[in-house]
């Protein structure tokens, strides 16, 4: 089960829980990944709705990997992921709104 209050959320994959989280290292690694220079340009990116599947994918790997998994986006690609496309799209929202939540606001 995830911790909202931690940043952690829960994506399925292939039908199994995994929590996953943004960590400082999986940020930093997402703005490589994305070509962001900063973390307001991040954030800012996805509030202006500037969103590929591309990036949702980034988004989830980073998580996941903040939470312990060991895979790469490749491994993704086939994967089932809990709620299809809209699914994994909610999961990157909740990761990254998580991840900038003062203490109470998860």
């Amino acid at each position: 089960m995830a911790n909202p209050f931690a940043g952690e959320v829960v994506v399925t994959l292939e039908g199994v829980p995994h929590v996953a989280k943004l960590t400082l290292g999986t940020l930093a690694e997402l703005e490589m990944t994305l070509g962001e220079d900063t973390l307001v340009d991040l954030v800012a990116r996805f509030e202006a709705g500037r969103i590929s599947s591309r990036d949702v994918l980034a988004l989830l790997v980073a998580g996941l990997r903040g939470g312990g998994w060991q895979g790469r986006a490749e491994d993704l690609r086939t994967v089932e992921i809990g709620g299809g496309p809209v699914g994994a799209a909610r999961a990157a929202a909740e990761l990254l709104a998580r991840a900038f939540a003062l203490p109470g606001e998860a």
